[in-house]
């Protein structure tokens, strides 16, 4: 199980776009996520008419390291950490390490 998913509110903790809020829209398989509306750059695009894809230069959002964000608390208006709890049913849940509040429900 993975401390970040798809979905989740997430602030950056570092970089150049410190203090972003955003939810993530992309995880990628080496420690990377794309997230909406943060790390935007532009992108310089070759016609391709085959794909029917205009040229241009293209914005669009890039990469972050997982290491440079942090989930966001909606109770404490905070980042956070996350942690792990096995219920006693025997499903394991995600919660914040501050208010042990589950993040999934």
């Amino acid at each position: 199980m993975n401390k970040i998913k798809k979905g989740d509110s997430v602030i950056v903790i570092a970089g150049k776009h410190k203090g972003a809020k955003g939810s993530i829209t992309r995880v990628l398989d080496n420690d990377r996520v794309i997230i909406e509306g943060v790390n935007m750059v532009k992108k310089h695009v070759k016609p391709n008419p085959q794909a029917g894809v205009e040229g241009g230069v293209v914005e669009k959002e890039a990469a972050l390291h997982v290491s440079n964000i942090a989930i966001f608390n909606g109770m404490t208006k905070k980042a956070d950490r996350v942690g792990f709890k096995t219920l006693e049913d025997g499903r394991k849940v995600r919660v914040f390490r501050s208010n042990q509040e589950m993040i999934d429900s």
